[in-house]
């Protein structure tokens, strides 16, 4: 009688990820972040196209519960996209700026009305930088 290739069956399941808990907000960090190379930028660059956009700055601007919003969404997927509905440029790269300085979050790609946004979670790194 031939084997089976595997012997526990629970070995041929695929392995399902962790169970995460509910991100809570957290504050940006309070130290200087070292800033992303560019071949660090240009890496996630290439996660960002898959991404939607999960912040939208709408009418009244960047809010107070908007950067908390996004601290969470730092928090938990490091990698965000940021809609800006703003259609003035300058006024656009100033929301960018002070999104940037608010969060702690380096800026990753601006194209248009959409930004991306990246801030390393110590806690449950998800990507791995290059050097």
């Amino acid at each position: 009688m031939p084997q089976p290739k595997h012997r526990n069956p629970a070995a041929r399941t695929p392995r399902q990820p962790p169970v995460r808990k509910a991100a809570a907000t957290t504050p940006a960090p309070s130290g200087p972040q070292r800033p992303l190379s560019v071949a660090q930028k240009r890496y996630l660059r290439g996660f960002t196209h898959a991404l939607k956009p999960v912040i939208q700055v709408g009418q009244k601007g960047i809010t107070p519960a908007l950067l908390e919003e996004l601290a969470g969404a730092l928090a938990h997927h490091e990698l965000i996209k940021v809609k800006l509905a703003d259609d003035d440029r300058a006024a656009r790269a100033a929301a960018i700026e002070s999104i940037r300085n608010e969060a702690g979050a380096e800026l990753v790609q601006a194209i248009g009305k959409t930004a991306a946004f990246y801030r390393c979670n110590p806690d449950r790194a998800a990507y791995t930088l290059p050097r």
